[in-house]
């Protein structure tokens, strides 16, 4: 994995979740696929293979760059800015 100048610029203690799931998905009907965590103000939004893309949409409307999977047993990051594991 590698590091971006995105990861320095993250809260130091990660944000608490809003939710327990996505909340768009359930607004419009929908069942996500998997959730995704923004590290930046803690939404959560499906992932793209979710039809939705909600997670993706959040960091297109909010510019919040780096999410981190919120599945069980998962810990790996993304920065969307720099499409890069980190």
């Amino acid at each position: 994995m590698s590091e971006c100048v995105h990861v320095r610029d993250l809260p130091r203690a990660e944000p608490a979740p809003l939710s327990d799931t996505c909340p768009e998905c359930l607004e419009v009907g929908s069942h996500p696929v998997q959730l995704r965590l923004c590290l930046v103000c803690g939404h959560v939004g499906c992932c793209d293979s979710s039809p939705f893309r909600h997670a993706t949409a959040h960091f297109e409307e909010t510019g919040h760059p780096v999410m981190r999977s919120f599945e069980p047993g998962e810990s790996w990051r993304w920065c969307f800015a720099d499409q890069l594991l980190v």
